[in-house]
């Protein structure tokens, strides 16, 4: 099982990038746990100063945009 964690504020595109992950794992039968993050503080924890920023198992894999689905997948695996 993947952790994954979407940094950010709650705007829309962190919004988005919540959707695409949960749409993704469960096309393909993956068992994530998905956590939001949005206290300012653990953001920055990550040093990720652009949202939304996705971490998974504890690395920071993506900033600043919603990832495509071809990424998501890879991120799965």
């Amino acid at each position: 099982m993947r952790d994954i964690k979407v940094l950010g504020s709650g705007c829309a595109k962190c919004k988005l990038t919540m959707q695409a992950i949960e749409e993704v794992a469960q096309q393909q039968g993956v068992q994530i746990n998905l956590q939001k993050v949005d206290d300012i503080r653990d953001i920055m924890a990550y040093r990720v100063l652009s949202t939304p920023g996705v971490v998974v198992d504890g690395k920071v894999v993506h900033v600043g945009s919603v990832p495509s689905r071809e990424l998501i997948a890879s991120w799965l695996h």
